[in-house]
């Protein structure tokens, strides 16, 4: 049997107002609209090109210390006042490091944090606008701050009090968690996974500046050589001539109506007179919620789905994007779309209730289900990237596969929810033959089986980074 490596890339060790009215940026059935600056979009003819989309910002931000000043950089961090990051501030380190969050250079200060809050964008310098929907923040408490005092700069570790960064021309301003909650999950009500984690019992401040990062971020799980960086990611499309990429962001394991819209969405492109379009099949890998499936667990079961031949190792990047999950829908889609204009996508699946969540409280959806792809459709910021809507695909019983679904035989077709995959997989019940690729689910319920206990007692929760 090949090994991952065989088909996963490996790392080496007063302003100008807003237009009024927004045009959409959608691609339906793949035509192309390309917008021009932040005026109202025109449709214009095709244009191909094998340059990859520039960052936002036009320029990739990384924030590593040259090797030359590292030792400089350790010496001044020894007299620094210290704050200790989670390990969701650790990811964020991360995000921000490598660029993903471009032009972003470092945490939020506050009038970064505000225009993300209440615009989700940023303005730039020039005049330009570039999408930002999701505050990146670093909390501190009212002791981390009295022992700041009047220090410009200081020195971020890790749970160890290993030095991660220098957190320089710093801000110190006021945590207000309520707004924060309520502008970016659109409610403040109890049980949001992202809140209970990271916002509910941080401290009462944020600190922003700019991030000095002495080394690259590193896990050491098994799984950083799949970490790509954006820089890398665009190194990766380049060598192989790609004159598109498209994403596809996933949190979930990968079934074969995933798979088909992939595969569509590639024959498509090369109708419309791509030579070589590339996707970025783009797993998120930083915090989830306790009841999705593990990281380890999902690269595991996207490894057999090419190894099975569901997917062309040829055609197909897939490596790990760092962000921590908040489940906040068409806000937090925004930021999924903006963070792969950073890595060289121009082109952005998106599906069903994007990056939404059953309700906390209450048994509904949290979000509209269509609400993600039309506020990506107008978001500022994004004028740039093509929003590929998902085709709905379901199990087609007539064909004993999954295809795109026809409303002229609807009886024909099975819809299966993640629920009742989840629950098939963990009674080690088969779905229907053609759902997903036979040992792609056999890890997941292999995954299943490592939770039960050998007395077949309760399954434990999973646990959450």
């Amino acid at each position: 049997m090949a090994s991952m490596a065989t088909y996963f890339i490996k790392t080496p060790s007063p302003s100008p107002s807003f237009p009024k009215k927004f045009n959409t940026h959608f691609s339906p059935a793949l035509t192309l609209s390309i917008p021009l600056g932040s005026k109202p979009r025109t449709r214009q003819r095709l244009r191909i090109s094998n340059a990859l989309i520039e960052p936002d910002g036009g320029k990739l931000v990384e924030l590593f210390v040259e090797e030359s000043k590292k030792g400089e950089k350790k010496r001044e961090a020894a007299s620094l006042p210290r704050v200790k990051l989670s390990r969701i501030d650790l990811q964020w380190v991360h995000v921000i490091s490598e660029g993903w969050s471009s032009p972003l250079r470092g945490f939020m200060r506050e009038s970064e944090f505000l225009q993300t809050l209440h615009f989700n964008s940023l303005r730039l310098d020039d005049g330009s606008v570039v999408n930002m929907s999701v505050p990146i923040v670093l909390a501190i408490d009212d002791a981390q701050k009295r022992l700041i005092g009047e220090s410009t700069r200081v020195a971020l570790v890790d749970s160890d009090n290993n030095l991660i960064a220098i957190l320089k021309d710093i801000e110190i301003y006021k945590h207000h968690k309520e707004e924060r909650i309520a502008r970016t999950w659109g409610t403040t009500a109890p049980g949001l996974p992202y809140v209970d984690q990271a916002i509910t019992n941080a401290g009462n401040w944020l600190i922003g500046g700019d991030l000095e990062v002495i080394e690259p971020i590193k896990y050491h799980d098994g799984l950083d050589r799949f970490r790509l960086s954006p820089a890398e990611l665009r190194e990766e499309f380049t060598r192989r001539n790609a004159d598109a990429v498209f994403a596809f962001q996933l949190r979930n394991p990968v079934h074969n109506g995933h798979a088909l819209l992939m595969t569509d969405t590639r024959r498509r492109l090369l109708e419309m007179g791509y030579k070589n379009p590339i996707l970025l099949l783009h797993p998120l890998g930083g915090y989830t919620k306790a009841d999705d499936v593990p990281l380890s667990w999902r690269m595991k079961q996207h490894e057999k789905v090419l190894e099975d031949g569901v997917l062309d190792p040829e055609t197909t990047v897939v490596s790990i994007f760092p962000s921590p999950m908040h489940y906040a829908g068409p806000t937090e889609v925004q930021w999924h779309a903006k963070a792969r204009i950073n890595a060289g996508a121009n082109f952005y699946i998106v599906g069903r209730d994007p990056a939404g969540m059953g309700h906390p409280i209450e048994n509904r959806d949290l979000y509209d289900a269509d609400h993600g792809k039309k506020v990506l459709s107008m978001a500022p910021g994004l004028e740039r990237l093509n929003i590929l809507p998902f085709k709905v695909a379901a199990y087609d019983k007539s064909q004993g596969k999954m295809a795109f679904f026809d409303p002229s035989r609807q009886q024909d077709f099975l819809f299966i929810s993640g629920t009742k995959m989840r629950t098939l997989a963990r009674n080690k019940e088969n779905p229907p033959e053609g759902f997903m690729c036979p040992n792609g689910w056999k890890v997941l319920v292999d995954y299943y089986d490592s939770l039960v206990p050998a007395d077949n007692s309760k399954v434990p929760e999973a646990v959450p980074v």
